[in-house]
Order: structure tokens, then sequence, then C-alpha cells
């Protein structure tokens, strides 16, 4: 038995996420029958994080158990061979038995992707979150504190259930005219948290919310607190660290 580690990136506009769903298309759905044909076994895929419908990848980590003996240097080259082109196998390498790409990961890292001009491009509809008017930076950089830390995240997050604290490490904001970067790096993310830190960032940034209305949304620990989202398609995961 052999466990494969995989870097991959993924343009997730036309999939359903990354987690398999019965009559959805999903980037692990392509990922295990692309293996699967490559070993002639019956592959499960483990990500490192279960990105939404639309959302994008530039350094998943994915992990599968083999008895294949296919060398590793070869697994990229049959993977990217048999994958639909807005998935692509950067890295393959055989890693311990207990490697685990989720619970493994001692951080995770997105960046999120503003572009602000007086008209849309045809180009990044599926990549960028429009604003026709360009938020106030400094009204947007001043509240960033708010959110690094160990907190409990719950009026965050989308998904239920227990284990809402999250601590993160670093978060920032690059002006790039005509784009806004914005970057976040955590021990791990809720559903749905990256893109409702980025929406309450921008309404910030309009003036619409204050610092201490969101200390206020933050410390009462409830979902639903916050109006609308950012779009997926500005979204990619960034980076894991082991």
């Amino acid at each position: 038995m052999r466990n494969i580690r995989l870097i991959i990136a993924y343009d997730g506009s036309s999939f359903f996420g990354f987690q398999i769903q019965p009559n959805a298309r999903t980037i692990q759905g392509e990922l295990e029958m692309a293996l699967s044909k490559i070993t002639k076994e019956d592959i499960e895929v483990v990500g490192s994080g279960r990105t939404d419908a639309g959302v994008h990848a530039i350094n998943q980590v994915v992990n599968f158990k083999t008895n294949s003996r296919i060398p590793v240097d070869k697994i990229t080259i049959a993977l990217n061979s048999l994958l639909p082109d807005s998935i692509v196998a950067k890295d393959a390498r055989e890693v311990p038995l207990d490697f685990h790409s989720r619970f493994s990961a001692k951080s995770r890292s997105y960046i999120y992707l503003l572009y602000t001009s007086s008209y849309p491009s045809p180009f990044l509809r599926s990549y960028a979150w429009y604003l026709e008017e360009k938020p106030d930076m400094e009204r947007m950089l001043d509240i960033l504190d708010i959110f690094k830390g160990q907190k409990d995240f719950t009026s965050f997050s989308r998904s239920n259930g227990e284990g809402t604290v999250r601590e993160v490490y670093d978060i920032s904001l690059i002006n790039r005219d005509p784009f806004i970067i914005f970057y976040i790096k955590a021990n791990g993310f809720l559903r749905g948290m990256v893109r409702l830190i980025v929406r309450i960032i921008v309404d910030a940034g309009y003036g619409i919310t204050g610092r201490e209305e969101i200390i206020s949304i933050l410390e009462a620990k409830r979902r639903g607190l916050i109006k609308g989202t950012a779009p997926p398609g500005g979204l990619y995961l960034y980076n894991i660290e082991y």
C-alpha cells in the first residue's frame, strides 16, 4: 500500500464544488475517475478542504492510497492526459501512510480578488468580484485586526455544528489597481467564512458598516447577521502548510 500526495490547481467555475455529489460534476469526482483508470483500482481521494461551487484552487492538496506500482513521477503526466483542462495535477509525491491531506494540515490560506472599474470585464466574471465603485482602502484596512487571533467565528459561518473557534494568523489587503487582493491565513476555516469576512470588509469600505458593529456581530456568535456574501468566483484556495 502506498500513500500519494497530489498538488492540484483548478478552475472551479464549471464544477459543483470539490466534494463528490450524486449527479453533479465535482473536482473529487473527476480525480477519482481518472485515478481509477490509471491504477485499475477504486480510488478514494481525500482533499485538504472542500471548496464550494465556483471556487478555485491554486494549490489544493489531496491524497489517495493505492497498491498500484505506477512510478510517482508518471502520475501527474498520466492524470493530466485524462483530466479536463480546468483541472491540472502539478506535483505527486509518495508520503507516509499516516499522512492525511486534511487532518495533517497546520494552516490554510486563501486569496480573494476584487475588480474595480467603471465597467465589468467579460473575462473576469467568474474570477473576481466586480465593484463599480472602489471601496475606501483606509476603512477596510482599519478593521482587519478585528479578525486576527483566536476567535469564535460562528457569525461568519454557513455551517452548523460545534468547533467554530479558529485562529487567523495573517490577514491583509493589497491595492493593485484595478484589483484589490485580499489574503487570509488560519489554522482552518468554517464553511463560507472567507466570503462572509470579505463581504463585511467591503461593506466597511463603503461605509455601510463600521468597526463597532463588526465587533458586535463577531461577539454575538450567531449566524445570519451578515447580509449577503461575496461571490464564489473571486475566491482561491492559495496554499496548505504541513
